[in-house]
């Protein structure tokens, strides 16, 4: 199985500033069809993981351009530019290229964005 990691665990940044999140798959997640079945979520509290990124780059509808995604084969970014109080929660990546999928839904390797209930 593919084994996907998450860094940083925990992530403080003052609002307005940048953050970055970094994910690293054990195996490449480009496909033969030519995509790379990346995507990042973003729980808050109390809600359902919501699709920010899909395909590694490609903001989901009505997701703010100050979500970014970047990256291939190996080694994936998201970055949150002039970070809002909105976008505190809980980051995850999860990749469906190879089966089975791999979501990250421990706490040890998701990253979490100054949510104290973390």
């Amino acid at each position: 199985d593919v084994v996907m990691t998450q860094t940083p665990v925990s992530l403080s940044v003052s609002l307005g500033n940048q953050a970055s999140i970094s994910c690293r798959s054990s195996q490449s997640l480009f496909h033969s069809d030519g995509n790379t079945y990346l995507s990042w979520y973003l729980q808050k509290p109390g809600q359902s993981p919501q699709l920010l990124i899909y395909l590694a780059s490609n903001r989901f509808s009505g997701v703010s351009n100050r979500f970014s995604g970047s990256g291939s084969g190996t080694d994936f970014t998201l970055k949150i530019s002039r970070v809002e109080p909105e976008d505190l929660g809980v980051y995850y990546c999860f990749q469906h290229t190879h089966l089975p999928p791999t979501v990250i839904y421990t706490q040890q390797k998701s990253t979490c964005l100054e949510w104290p209930s973390c």
